[in-house]
């Protein structure tokens, strides 16, 4: 094979990985029953498509190759680890349950497994903080860095959630499967919070290069409709409408040149009204049940932003009533942040700015950067030049990811040139 196609296959493959190899991973933890060795198997399996595929060309389904892959290379390593420590019988046995390989599997042999995983992730003998850690870890692949900025907290706490997590699954032989239908509304709100927090890392990476990351938002879509048809609960329906209602701006939110476009300044021309129409039904069907919970009222303020034909025309009276509600439903202090800022578009910045410092001199959001990037905003605003640049500052101190860094930098920067601000009255 010539170097120009080696380069293109190679190309081939990161693409792949990038969205196939957390599926891939789900399966492999599936018939191992071993966190490590899958993620050994998976890393094999991609040296050896490295080396074949130049060669051979890319295979006709990529992801039932890397899975039959890894699923040789960890029968090797099984062997291996048994000649030095003694029997390893239940993942051979594990191995043994799959007669057939996983070439020869359907789509749907190999479509649940990521569900599967998260299921196993949520079972309730596991600490709720563990459950979310190590579904990031293990289904989104997220380092323990960026889980640990996610938590606000530090990487060796989550590191040790994540293996405390891996050796309670493995001891207690939690099971890798879908809950019965009656085991399933006991899991729901922990199955909801890691899919939710999968397709937040996607709509705004926690850091990196780029703004979002589409393959993990669409993953989280993807498992959403799963659950859904599993279990169709009105918080199942008001999460999938919410991850619908904001995936259909994600090209509105990104310059070419790759820089951040907030909200107000988005062509709403570009917002997929598909995605819209598809995300409304789903709101108005969950609201109707009339057991509303904390995705369908967030569902519902996407939805009265999505219903505005511009920034201007948005009804943040109407936004301003459902953080309310959702604020007695899910007192948590980014929830309270929120609803700071829609009362800041529908009072003005004082009010806003006091409900934003009472919760920073609690304690709350110190290492949150988006809490001091909306207080300097509000000061920026007032035309309160020095609270805007120092909170700019810290805001800049905190961000991880390149587009709001720039972001943060311009408004700093238009702050350090000029003397004054004009004040909003």
């Amino acid at each position: 094979m010539s170097a120009a196609n080696s380069n293109e296959v190679h190309d081939a493959l990161d693409t792949i990985y990038r969205t196939e190899s957390r599926r891939v991973l789900a399966t492999l933890i599936r018939l191992l029953g071993d966190f490590e060795l899958a993620e050994e198997a998976l890393h094999e399996a991609v040296m050896v498509a490295m080396q074949q595929w130049p060669r051979d060309g890319i295979p006709a389904n990529p992801r039932a190759w890397l899975i039959s892959a890894g699923r040789f290379k960890a029968i090797d390593q099984v062997r291996r680890r048994a000649r030095i420590v003694g029997s390893l019988d239940e993942v051979q046995d594990r191995l043994r349950e799959e007669p057939l390989d996983p070439l020869q599997w359907d789509e749907q042999h190999l479509e649940d497994d990521c569900l599967r995983l998260i299921f196993t992730c949520c079972h309730p003998a596991l600490p709720p903080e563990a459950r979310t850690a190590l579904t990031l870890r293990a289904v989104c692949g997220l380092t323990t860095d960026e889980i640990a900025r996610a938590f606000l907290t530090g990487a060796a706490t989550v590191a040790k959630r994540i293996v405390r997590a891996q050796t309670k699954i493995r001891d207690a032989r939690i099971p890798y499967v879908v809950p019965a239908v009656d085991e399933l509304p006991s899991r729901l709100d922990s199955v909801l919070q890691v899919i939710y927090l999968i397709f937040n890392e996607g709509y705004s990476a926690s850091s990196g290069p780029s703004l979002t990351r589409a393959d993990l938002s669409a993953e989280a879509i993807r498992l959403g409709r799963l659950l859904m048809e599993l279990l169709p609960e009105p918080e199942v329906l008001g999460l999938l409408a919410l991850m619908l209602l904001q995936e259909s701006r994600r090209s509105a939110r990104v310059s070419v040149q790759g820089d951040l476009i907030l909200l107000d300044h988005q062509d709403r021309a570009l917002w997929n009204r598909d995605n819209i129409h598809e995300g409304l039904q789903l709101v108005e069907l969950a609201l109707s049940s009339r057991r509303i919970g904390p995705y369908s009222l967030q569902a519902a303020i996407a939805a009265v932003h999505a219903e505005a034909p511009s920034a201007e025309s948005t009804d943040w009276n109407q936004i301003c009533g459902l953080y309310d509600v959702l604020l007695r439903v899910t007192p948590t202090p980014v929830i309270e942040l929120n609803r700071a800022i829609a009362i800041a578009m529908r009072d003005g910045p004082v009010t806003a700015l006091e409900i934003i410092d009472r919760i920073l001199n609690r304690g709350d959001l110190e290492s949150y950067f988006l809490a001091h990037a909306s207080r300097a905003d509000l000061h920026r605003k007032l035309g309160n030049r020095e609270e805007a640049i120092r909170s700019y500052r810290r805001a800049l101190a905190l961000a991880r990811q390149e587009p709001m860094r720039r972001f943060l930098e311009r408004r700093l920067d238009a702050l350090l040139c000029q003397g004054t601000v004009p004040k909003v009255r």
